[in-house]
């Protein structure tokens, strides 16, 4: 491991480092991203057998292991609420280290309930971990160095999605759910090693509403960051956008093991290498967004993963992967830019700012996860596919609300 101090993360970040450098620094970033968050969706890889390990239906399960977003959104909103309070870099260690108890405790396979309130319990340790680091990169970054840190940190949670998934489906297949979930407690572990080792919080940054005790009033700044209408469309599109990808990648699973597919635990694992593309994508999230702006690179990344939702409804496991490809250069892009417009237009604290997207992000996921899976078990993968497009749609107008950084 490089010396921390050549790696941009425990000190300003500014023009004069290196491009070897800054391929460093990002790649560390991207790093403890996917271990902060890479038991976020790795459990949909082995959706099909927790169905079968607790005999429920796939609405059943696809809400137990993502009321993961429930946590997320509540951590969050923790975050938001305390965020002015918390020393960054021991906030992103103990939340890590904290992750591997409820991670751990899932070998235990307990009853659904308890599954569900592990999930939440993993969600709150994830979204203050994930959160803090945002704040980080923020307080941290230069302005010319945050669109690419931004954007190597939601390459790490791509990362996550695929070599989660893979993991997770092939310790499963020849290990059991047991030892799934105690290996990904040990990647917890080593995330808060990898944050104890790189990152030192920077000075405080200056507030402009403050109360008696110096510290601006949490009351004060969410209304700050509400009545600021490019943050609050962030806000919104965020919500959209994972509201559409949990509908998309939760329930394909059962499409995907289905007929006339009829894919096996392993080869589900493979599918997901559909992840792989948005891995060189993701990292031009910060090019994409200052060539073409935040409004039109949203909608860029907005359409490519609307043109592939008709591909999802082929009966041909190739157009179907295709489909899942664009989706995911789609959301993930669209993901990366609207995390940089929060980090750009957040005036004050940032850790507030950063805690509210990620409440509207997954809250986004949650009620995805809840409404999509009723449509899926009553109208069918068609009907679905259809909630994933309005979504979509939605964002998409939302990006007319944004402002661009020259007008800021």
């Amino acid at each position: 491991m490089p010396d921390p101090g050549t790696l941009g993360l425990n000190g300003p970040m500014t023009r004069e480092r290196t491009h070897a450098g800054d391929l460093v620094r990002n790649a560390v970033i991207a790093l403890m991203a996917f271990l902060t968050v890479v038991d976020l969706f790795a459990t949909q890889a082995i959706l099909p057998s927790l169905a079968r390990a607790y005999a429920v239906s796939p609405a059943a399960i696809g809400f137990a292991v993502n009321a993961t977003t429930l946590g997320m959104a509540f951590g969050g909103l923790g975050v938001a609420l305390l965020g002015q309070r918390i020393d960054r870099r021991r906030g992103v260690v103990v939340s890590l280290l904290l992750l591997a108890v409820p991670t751990a405790l899932l070998g235990t396979l307990p009853d659904l309930w308890v599954f569900a309130a592990l999930r939440v319990l993993q969600g709150v340790c994830m979204a203050a971990a994930f959160t803090l680091t945002l704040a980080y990169l923020g307080e941290a970054c230069s302005a010319s160095a945050a669109a690419g840190a931004f954007a190597a940190y939601v390459t790490g949670n791509v990362a996550s999605n695929f070599v989660g998934r893979l993991v997770a489906a092939a310790l499963v297949d020849h290990l059991g759910l047991v030892s799934n979930f105690l290996a990904f407690a040990l990647l917890n572990l080593a995330g808060a090693g990898l944050a104890l080792l790189v990152l030192r919080a920077p000075k405080p940054e200056p507030l402009r509403h403050m109360d008696q005790q110096g510290r601006a009033s949490p009351h004060t700044v969410w209304i700050a960051h509400l009545a600021n209408p490019t943050l609050l469309a962030a806000f919104g599109i965020g919500f959209c956008i994972l509201f559409a990808f949990l509908g998309t990648f939760t329930y394909v699973n059962f499409v995907l093991t289905g007929s006339p597919f009829l894919v096996g635990p392993m080869t589900l694992g493979f599918i997901y290498f559909v992840f792989l593309p948005s891995l060189i994508t993701t990292p031009l999230a910060g090019h994409v967004s200052g060539r073409l702006g935040f409004r039109r690179g949203l909608a860029a990344g907005l359409l490519i993963a609307a043109l592939g939702l008709p591909l999802l409804n082929l009966p041909s496991l190739p157009f179907v992967l295709a489909g899942l490809v664009l989706v995911g250069i789609g959301t993930f892009l669209a993901q990366a830019i609207a995390t940089g417009v929060v980090g750009r237009f957040a005036m004050g604290e940032r850790a507030s700012a950063s805690g509210l997207y990620l409440l509207f992000y997954y809250l986004g996921g949650l009620a995805g996860t809840a409404i999509l899976g009723q449509v899926f078990e009553r109208l069918g993968w068609g009907a679905c596919v259809l909630g994933v497009a309005a979504s979509l749609a939605l964002a998409a107008a939302l990006t007319t609300r944004l402002r661009e950084p020259s007008a800021a």
